[in-house]
């Protein structure tokens, strides 16, 4: 592999992980049960510019875990171009969601969970940690949160 552009500013690579959240819709979670037993699933995701929000059954592991585990690891599918972040979750009933995020998630995606089905929930996922590389040579400054704080 030979890379060719410098590294990035962490200036630079903020914006750039605000542009994919704006711009992507769908996002790996990553979370564990109460044993252990880690859970990796793809699913739509809706940025309101401090946190994120998701949606899938309260009943599923993914949902079990987070509204359990209080807990999870987020990484967009690039290999190339990584974002990780790490976040505590807030977990609300399709009747408890507030509306501006319902709404926002159906006009992202197009879907509207409290429609579907009773057993669906949102999930609010708040960073505490976000790391974003691209290649090996920015693994250093990779560190754009800290305890919730922007550190770039």
């Amino acid at each position: 592999m030979k890379i060719a552009e410098p590294p990035r500013s962490p200036e630079r690579r903020k914006q750039d992980l605000l542009d994919r959240l704006e711009r992507e819709t769908d996002i790996w979670i990553a979370t564990a049960d109460h044993e252990g037993l880690p859970c990796l699933v793809a699913l739509w995701f809706v940025w309101d510019g401090r946190c994120l929000w998701l949606s899938t059954r309260l009943t599923n592991p993914t949902g079990r875990n987070l509204r359990d585990g209080g807990r999870a690891r987020l990484a967009l599918a690039d290999t190339r171009d990584v974002v990780l972040i790490d976040g505590e979750v807030e977990t609300y009933a399709s009747d408890e969601v507030p509306t501006a995020a319902a709404e926002a998630f159906v006009a992202r995606t197009g879907w509207d969970p409290r429609k579907d089905s009773a057993s669906y929930g949102y999930f609010r996922v708040r960073p505490l940690a976000v790391q974003a590389w691209r290649e090996a040579h920015e693994l250093p400054g990779r560190h754009l949160m800290r305890a919730g704080v922007w550190v770039a």
